[in-house]
């Protein structure tokens, strides 16, 4: 209806003209979307990494308290080559960002859990005969010893750091020893 209307008016001709026009229209959409196109894109790579160290984080986790399992003895040379193995199934991340810890955890008659052995690549071993609060589905069982892996990493996003700063990333994983009832640590 405009459009007749100014055709067999002949007023504002040059309104109409600007009304019909369209050509930038694709360009302001564009301008419009870019923001958020970009957003998605950053936050999906950023995601994507971070899924990735969760990943090896876990795999981690249950790859060094798997190698601790396998042994009766464990002496200084082979935790330091069990916790170094933690270096290869962490890269091509950073290995300074990583904290891994294996411990052995012991009941005693009445189910009450402490560690009985710690060692740690990057962080704090624990302490021999502090408590130890198992989960739920181990709480109580008398006189077990269990080897427990645990695992963090300080991710620190590349573009979205200014957003969430540094992420801790973790996990733990407990193992029965295989060979023995527990794991003997000898510090030659």
């Amino acid at each position: 209806m405009m459009i007749s209307s100014c055709k067999t008016v002949g007023l504002l001709s040059r309104s109409c003209d600007l009304i019909l026009e369209n050509r930038g229209a694709a360009a302001v959409e564009f301008a419009i979307v870019l923001p958020f196109m970009l957003l998605l894109y950053v936050g999906g790579i950023e995601l994507g990494d971070g899924m990735a160290i969760q990943v090896k984080v876990t795999d981690t986790a249950h790859i060094v308290a798997d190698l601790t399992t396998q042994n009766t003895s464990i002496s200084n040379a082979t935790m330091k080559a069990i916790l170094g193995a933690s270096s290869a199934t962490i890269a091509p991340y950073a290995v300074s960002n990583v904290v891994v810890t294996v411990s052995e955890i012991s009941t005693d008659a009445s189910g009450n859990a402490t560690v009985t052995w710690s060692d740690s690549l990057n962080g704090t071993a624990r302490n021999a005969g502090d408590k130890f609060t198992l989960p739920t589905s181990l709480a109580g069982q008398p006189n077990i010893s269990l080897i427990y892996g645990e695992v963090s990493y300080r991710y620190t996003p590349n573009l979205g750091y200014t957003i969430t700063g540094t992420v801790t990333i973790s996990d733990s994983y407990f193992l029965f020893p295989r060979n023995s009832n527990s794991i003997t640590r000898v510090t030659t």
